[in-house]
Formats: structure tokens, C-alpha cells, sequence
């Protein structure tokens, strides 16, 4: 397994430009600012978000342009464009360097499953693997791109805080000849490979689910961050399979909101404001992955409500799981992330070695919501239940001692 190097911090070889600082910071302040004040109209129902994206993809770019501009300068100016890590001509076995930019590493999955098995996939093909965790900031994340540039990167996995706001370090990147591997969540460019599971289908199973329990009734959304394509992918995919209950009313949405960063604190406070609105006569939560339906479950217990309302996730972590077996959550959808991990890992060293975007194994087109026809390649997710818990137990993602911590003996199968 390759050690994690974490890439060093670029140094400036002249004085920075206090203009360009200052604006720099003026930028970072203006979005905080937008978004606070957006974060404020998000409780409750769905939020509009045509114009504030105009004005947010606005600000960003001007923040982007300066942050890029910050990061360069350590460039001399008298050279090329290109030669700090590019993939021209291809590199070959342990020439290859492939920079990981994180978001963050809240997520249980990311350090757990994702980055060991983009490791090994790296190991394989003898490319070296360097990385960045930015710490759920966008801002941050326009400046680790760069850094990684500057570190020799032949290729970039990045997996988005903000999949607007990386737009010019993504392309920045592309300009370099350095390929650029969207991993997880989109990344509107058209040049970038995008690799992921199919978020649409994870939505539609995890409503599949739960409408198959509660066909009738008061049904909450709890959706992922309103800056992350998958949030709208998965809400898409539920509306797919509910929109027939919901048209008849036999099923009434009572309460929906998008929550910043999958934060599952905030999930739960948004779930306490949604039992308060509707005096706890909640059927059913489609929450949109395990660590905020570990939040909903809070909020329900709080209630003692926990195990009679129907609630969803994805991403099968151990907590989520075990949720499932308990009866507290309904549904896990499963993604084996040590697969999107190799799959990542792979498609990173064809394109660090010359691979054209069109021709990496296993890629499918895709028209993505910004009107971009992508190149991708889509992971096929499984709905999780009681009725099926040993898929997860076998392929030996879960102890069964995890899964069935506080389980009743002969309640569950898998749990014996």
C-alpha cells in the first residue's frame, strides 16, 4: 500500500501583489457572506436556486482567478506553460505522479475505502500518489488544485466541496495537459472523465424502498449539499418513483431542504424543525446518504419515533448499516467504494500515460444537466435490507460484530 504523501504547501519566490491578496480576500468574504445568507432561507421547504447560482458562479470565478494567480507565484514567468506535470506525450511506470484533492475527510468512506483502494490502483501501474484535503473550503480547494500542479502532477483525481466553484482550477489544469478525473460529484467540463456511481438510480432505490413500506403518507426530504450535482441527482431519482403517489396525493411532502456539506448535525436539526412543523406526523424521511440519516435517527429518538418512520441512506457506512439491522433505518444503499476507488485510480494512470478521455476502458457518454456531454464511467449501486444484509457482511465490508451491535439474537439473519 503507498504511504499518503501530502503535498507541501507552494512557496512564493517574489513578493505576493497586495492587490491581488486583498481582492482575493474581499472574494472569499463576498461568498461566505451570499452563502450565510442563503443558509438562512434554507430551512423548510426546497430553495430556489437559479439566480443565486448566476451571482455564486460569478464571485467564484473572480475568486478562482485570483487564487490560481496567488499559487503561480512562484513561476519565474520565463517559462512554458505546461511543464510543471503535464500528460503530453504521455508518462510512463514510475514517471507518473497522480494528485488526489479531497474535500474533505469527514466522510467515513474517503480515508476508510476510497483512498486505500485509489492507492493500490496507483501502486499497480507504478505511479506515485500525493494528496489534499481541503478541509470542506472551496476556497482552499482552488489553491490545492494549483498546488498539485506545481508538485508534478501527471493527473488530478478531485473529488469537489463545490463543483461550480473548481471550474477554473479544473480547467486550469486541462490547459497544462494535465487530465482531470471528477470523482464522486460532477464537475461540469466536458474534457474532465467522471467517475461515479449512478446517483440517479441510488435515489430511485432508495425511494422504492421505502414507498414499498409506506405507500401513504407525510414524507420529509433531507437532500446533500445544495453545491454538490448529486444532491439533485438523487432528489430526481426519488421524484422518478414517488411522483405518481405524490400527484394522487397519497403521499404529501411535508418538509424539504437541502443541508451545507451532508453535515448530519445540521440534517438533524432541519429533521426537529420538520417533526415541530408537522407535530411529529412524519411516515417517512428519504434522507439522502447514512451519515445525515443518522441524524434524522437522532431527531426521531428524541421523539420516540425511532424504528416507526421509514428512513433511507447510502453509502453503506458501518453506522448506517448497523441502523439497518436494528430496524431504525430502512434502506442503505451500498456503494462499494473500493471499486470507484480502483476505478479512479486506473482511468487516472491510462490518462497520465496518453490515454485519449474517449478511449479509457469501461466509459459510457453522458449529458449532464449543465448541457455537457461527459464522459463516464457509472458504478452500479444495491438497495440494502434486512432481507439482505449478508451482501455487505460477505464481501467482507462490515464485521458482523459492527453490524450487529444491539441486535436482538434471531431477529436478523445475517446477525444469527
Amino acid at each position: 500500500m503507498l504511504a499518503r504523501v501530502q503535498a507541501p504547501p507552494t512557496e512564493c519566490a517574489r513578493p505576493l501583489d497586495r492587490t491581488v491578496v486583498t481582492r482575493t480576500r474581499e472574494a472569499a468574504g463576498t461568498v461566505r457572506s451570499v452563502e450565510r445568507e442563503k443558509a438562512g432561507t434554507s430551512q423548510g421547504r426546497s430553495v430556489q436556486k437559479g439566480g443565486f447560482r448566476v451571482l455564486r458562479r460569478r464571485m467564484w470565478a473572480l475568486l478562482a482567478l485570483s487564487v490560481i494567480l496567488l499559487a503561480a507565484c512562484s513561476d519565474d514567468g520565463g517559462g512554458e506553460t505546461g511543464t510543471t506535470g503535464g500528460a503530453s506525450g504521455g508518462a510512463t511506470g514510475g514517471n507518473i505522479t497522480v494528485g488526489v484533492s479531497w474535500n474533505n475527510f469527514n466522510e467515513e468512506r474517503w480515508s476508510k475505502f476510497d483512498e486505500p483502494a485509489i492507492q493500490e490502483a496507483l501502486q499497480t501501474c507504478g505511479a506515485q500518489y500525493i494528496s489534499t484535503d481541503a478541509g470542506s473550503s472551496a476556497e482552499q480547494q482552488l489553491a490545492d488544485v494549483e498546488n498539485l500542479i506545481s508538485q508534478g502532477a501527471n493527473a488530478i483525481i478531485i473529488l469537489a466541496q463545490d463543483g461550480e466553484a473548481i471550474l477554473p482550477a479544473v480547467q486550469s489544469a486541462l490547459d497544462q495537459g494535465i487530465p482531470v478525473v471528477a470523482y464522486d460529484r460532477l464537475i461540469e467540463n466536458p474534457d474532465s472523465l467522471y467517475v461515479t456511481f449512478d446517483n440517479v438510480e441510488i435515489g430511485r432505490l432508495q425511494a422504492e424502498t421505502v414507498l414499498a413500506q409506506v405507500p401513504k403518507g407525510n414524507y420529509v426530504f433531507i437532500k446533500g449539499n445544495s453545491t454538490d450535482a448529486n444532491a439533485d441527482f438523487l432528489r430526481s431519482g426519488q421524484e422518478e418513483v414517488l411522483k405518481d403517489a405524490i400527484d394522487s396525493g397519497d403521499i404529501k411532502n411535508v418538509g424539504e431542504s437541502y443541508t451545507d456539506n451532508w453535515d448530519p448535525a445540521i440534517a438533524q436539526t432541519n429533521m426537529e424543525q420538520f417533526l415541530t412543523d408537522n407535530n411529529n406526523d412524519v411516515d417517512a424521511v428519504l434522507a439522502e446518504n447514512d451519515g445525515m440519516a443518522g441524524g434524522v435517527v437522532a431527531a426521531l429518538e428524541a421523539q420516540g419515533l425511532a424504528g416507526s418512520v421509514a428512513v433511507s441512506g447510502q453509502d453503506g457506512d458501518v453506522a448506517g448499516l448497523n441502523r439497518v439491522a436494528l430496524g431504525t433505518q430502512t434502506v442503505d444503499v451500498y456503494k462499494d467504494a473500493r471499486e470507484l476507488g480502483k476505478a479512479a485510480g486506473e482511468s487516472a494512470c491510462s490518462l497520465a500515460q496518453g490515454t485519449a478521455l474517449q478511449d479509457v476502458a469501461n466509459t459510457q457518454p453522458f449529458d449532464s444537466p449543465g448541457g455537457n456531454q461527459m464522459t463516464s464511467i457509472f458504478l452500479t449501486p444495491q438497495a440494502i435490507t434486512q432481507d439482505n444484509l449478508n451482501i455487505p457482511l460477505d464481501a467482507g465490508w462490515i464485521s458482523q460484530e459492527d453490524l450487529c451491535q444491539g441486535v436482538d439474537p434471531g431477529t436478523v439473519d445475517a446477525c444469527g
